[in-house]
């Protein structure tokens, strides 16, 4: 492989990458839309540890035990609502800690993320090629 063509291989992998894992993130949301059990949290406060706003989602799953949603860096940007309101938590069935808010906005901000970082990994792909 020639030297020139080693970085716009590189940000082609790195897109390939993104595109993989942003497809990989459109289909767990599909798929937690389709066949996830939908359940009624509770947003509560929380001591920030690492310097985020905002709070967990508090919700009980199928068996009535309770579980704990911490929306992470997606709860900030997509909008979680005030403490002490109602949303609805969609998860997989026996899986909890994997629940995500039952918003289109909650369950499809990865992947767009995703395919975002993906479109400006194969750009760079492109500008950098001779």
């Amino acid at each position: 492989m020639e030297a020139w063509s080693v970085l716009p291989a590189l940000f082609a992998g790195l897109g390939l990458g993104f595109l993989w894992m942003g497809l990989r993130a459109g289909v767990t949301a599909l798929r937690l839309r389709v066949r996830g059990l939908r359940a009624i949290g509770v947003v509560t406060a929380w001591v920030p540890v690492d310097g985020r706003l905002g709070g967990v989602v508090v919700f009980c799953d199928h068996l009535g035990r309770a579980a704990v949603l911490d929306p992470g860096r997606y709860g900030s940007l997509c909008g979680l609502p005030p403490v002490g309101e109602r949303v609805p938590v969609v998860y997989v069935r026996n899986r909890p800690a994997s629940a995500r808010l039952w918003d289109v906005r909650h369950l499809l901000a990865p992947a767009f993320g995703w395919f975002l970082s993906s479109t400006v990994a194969f750009g760079t792909s492109v500008v950098v090629s001779p």
